[in-house]
């Protein structure tokens, strides 16, 4: 079935002439009437005099409505209550596919404002805080969802959009899963079809490398014959849900626009779209080069995967497998420790593989290295020295160290990346500083919450009561990972 990201030159004038302030609602309405009779009439009425674009628009297509925008909070309320109470609103029902949205067969939750799907790495996040509200149901239709998306798509998509195939987010199902299993015996082994299913999509084209072919779909081989992964998109078109804006950055690049577009898509893939991380000139948007980067977290959550199926296989009682993926964890730790460790820094960067050197961004990807116990205990004193000297701000942990305007740097602080360095500095003993990162973030969250009767998707941390910015759209609130961070935290002593 045709889609609206796929009209051609309706989508083109729509987009490019602005005529939504949002860039992603024209992709998530839904047509009145069949898209070839919409073209049609297009074709009929475009040369008439005054014809109006909005207009026509507004004839033919539903507007998408943003999620909870009628919610009010109680300001009676606690933060927790709010949140408890906003699980309702977030909440869709299984779908019918309808435009671009690709239907699920179980409810699920959204992160709201522009959010109106469900989105991968969110979710992991979100699921933390249906475990505070005794949501075991919903965590469990959420993992079933994936594992549908799994099942049919042969992966997680960055959300359940038409626009989104192509391309995944952070892999967090094995997390999901793991989540699961602490509360539901025997959930590990259940999951192993989708666990592999996924494992294949990240690793696929590994056993066609070569020393004079590095690097194919999501898998780099390292010189030294060790193989890592980076973000990848199958397409090299601008993203229908960013299209103005990914237009206008090609005629401001050097690049070639359809090397552009992939490492826009890549970036929007690693779930930090955008951040200086990605840009080869840290000042320079149009510098990004995504593909050529081994991110440090990302190799982190695959490492997690492989201890998933090792632990799924011996649940099982399959030895032999579950050896086969204890050994491919294995090499992969050695590698992210060689390969995105700085002795020098003390710190855990991302890795250039075309440069074959490692960035030089300081960014908190470098905790996931102690959130899955990949780093010695010495690499994660290093990190915890450098978190207290550099990252810490008033309000928690900032994203990078680096302003560079978008939205995953300085001086934005989001809920995902405080939960994964409080955990990961647990993992090593740093409780004064785990616990200081918690006292900080949540105090964040209850200011702006008293000010506004708002969660929202990130927070200037260089304050102790602002809402983030920067990025492609203004601050949303719901939300999502935010409520999940907080009811998570606050329940830990």
């Amino acid at each position: 079935m045709q889609q609206i990201h796929e009209l051609g030159e309706l989508f083109e004038a729509v987009q490019l002439q602005h005529i939504f302030d949002d860039g992603k609602t024209f992709p998530d309405c839904l047509p009145k009437k069949n898209l070839d009779e919409i073209k049609a009439d297009l074709t009929a009425q475009k040369e008439i005099a005054n014809f109006d674009l909005k207009k026509f628009v507004l004839q033919n297509f539903t507007l998408p409505a943003p999620v909870a925008s009628g919610y009010r909070s109680n300001p009676e309320n606690s933060t927790s209550q709010h949140i408890h109470a906003l699980w309702n609103e977030l909440t869709r029902q299984p779908d019918q596919s309808g435009g671009s949205l690709i239907a699920l067969p179980h409810p699920y939750i959204v992160p709201g404002g522009r959010f109106r799907e469900i989105y991968y790495w969110d979710s992991y996040f979100t699921m933390l805080g249906l475990r505070v509200s005794s949501r075991t149901d919903l965590i469990q239709y959420m993992v079933d969802n994936f594992a549908y998306l799994i099942d049919t798509i042969g992966y997680v998509p960055n959300g359940n959009r038409t626009y989104y195939l192509g391309r995944s987010q952070p892999p967090f199902f094995s997390l999901m899963v793991t989540l699961l299993a602490e509360l539901k015996k025997n959930t590990l082994s259940k999951y192993i079809p989708q666990l592999e299913k996924e494992y294949r999509f990240w690793m696929r084209g590994s056993s066609e490398l070569s020393e004079s072919k590095v690097a194919l779909h999501r898998v780099v081989r390292m010189p030294d014959g060790n193989i890592l992964n980076r973000y990848w998109d199958e397409s090299d078109s601008p993203r229908p849900e960013s299209y103005k804006e990914d237009m206008e950055l090609a005629r401001h690049a050097v690049q070639q626009p359809e090397t552009l577009y992939r490492h826009l898509r890549a970036g929007a893939e690693s779930g930090w779209d955008f951040s200086s991380r990605w840009f080869k000139d840290e000042n320079r948007f149009s510098s990004i080069h995504t593909t050529e980067i081994i991110p440090v977290d990302l190799n982190c959550l695959l490492y997690h995967l492989e201890k998933t199926l090792t632990d799924a296989f011996q649940e099982s009682g399959n030895k032999t497998q579950a050896a086969h993926y204890l050994q491919l964890a294995s090499a992969r730790k050695n590698a992210i420790r060689k390969y995105c460790w700085n002795a020098t820094e003390q710190f855990f960067f991302d890795y250039d593989f075309v440069a074959q050197q490692q960035k030089q961004a300081l960014t908190l990807a470098a905790v996931y290295p102690l959130y899955v116990e990949v780093a010695t205990p010495e690499q994660a004193l290093g990190v915890e020295d450098l978190l207290r000297q550099q990252f810490l701000k008033p309000g928690g942990l900032t994203t990078t160290v680096f302003n560079s305007g978008q939205q995953w740097d300085a001086p934005n602080g989001w809920a995902p990346l405080q939960w994964m360095s409080y955990k990961g500095l647990l993992n090593y003993g740093f409780d004064d500083l785990a616990r200081e990162v918690k006292t900080r973030w949540l105090q964040t969250n209850d200011r702006v919450y008293l000010e506004t009767g708002k969660m929202t998707e990130k927070y200037n941390v260089y304050s102790t009561h602002a809402e983030g910015g920067g990025g492609e759209y203004p601050n949303q609130d719901g939300f999502g990972w935010t409520n999940g961070v907080y009811l998570a935290m606050s329940q830990e002593t």
